[in-house]
C-alpha cells in the first residue's frame, strides 16, 4: 500500500532541536509533495504573572514568533517547498500543538525536535515532545 503524508505540522521553537526538525520536515514535505505548516505555539501561561513586572512581554514575544516563522518560511521557500503554511497559537504547546493546530490543519504528520527551549519545564513535568506522541491522532516523528 502506497502511503503519502498531506499536511504535515512542524513545531518550531529557535531551538538547535527545532532547527534539526524544520530539516528533516523539507525533505518529507518534498518527497509527498505535502503542505507544510509552520507553527509556533506562544506559551501564554507564563504572561499572568511576569506582565505584572513587564507589560512588553507578550508584545515581545509576538514579534519574536513573526520574526521566527519569517526566517523559517524564507528557508522553505528556498528550499523548494510551494505549499506553506504559517500557524502562531497561544497556550501551552502541549496541548496546542497535538489537539489543536493538528486537528485545525488535518495533519497526518507532526514533527518536532525531541528537545526545546524549557528546559525547566521538560525538567519537572515532561516534554513537549512527549506530550504530543501522547495525545496526537496522528503520525508523530520526534527528531533527535
Amino acid at each position: 500500500m502506497d502511503f503519502a503524508y498531506k499536511n504535515i505540522v512542524v513545531a518550531v521553537d529557535g531551538s538547535e532541536a527545532s532547527e534539526v526538525a524544520f530539516q528533516k520536515s523539507l525533505n518529507i514535505a518534498k518527497r509527498n509533495k505535502a503542505r507544510l505548516i509552520l507553527t509556533h505555539i506562544v506559551d501564554s501561561r507564563t504572561f499572568a504573572t511576569a506582565e505584572a513586572y513587564d507589560r512588553t512581554l507578550a508584545e515581545r514575544a509576538e514579534d519574536y514568533a513573526k520574526e521566527l516563522l519569517d526566517n523559517y518560511t524564507d528557508k522553505a521557500k528556498a528550499a523548494g517547498i510551494e505549499n506553506l503554511v504559517r500557524c502562531v497559537e497561544y497556550g501551552s504547546p502541549k496541548v496546542k500543538i497535538a489537539k489543536d493546530v493538528a486537528s485545525d490543519f488535518k495533519a497526518d504528520l507532526i514533527i518536532c525536535g525531541a528537545t526545546g527551549m524549557n528546559a525547566v519545564e521538560r525538567f519537572l513535568i515532561g516534554s513537549v515532545s512527549e506530550s504530543i506522541t501522547r495525545y496526537a491522532n496522528c503520525d508523530v516523528l520526534v527528531v533527535r
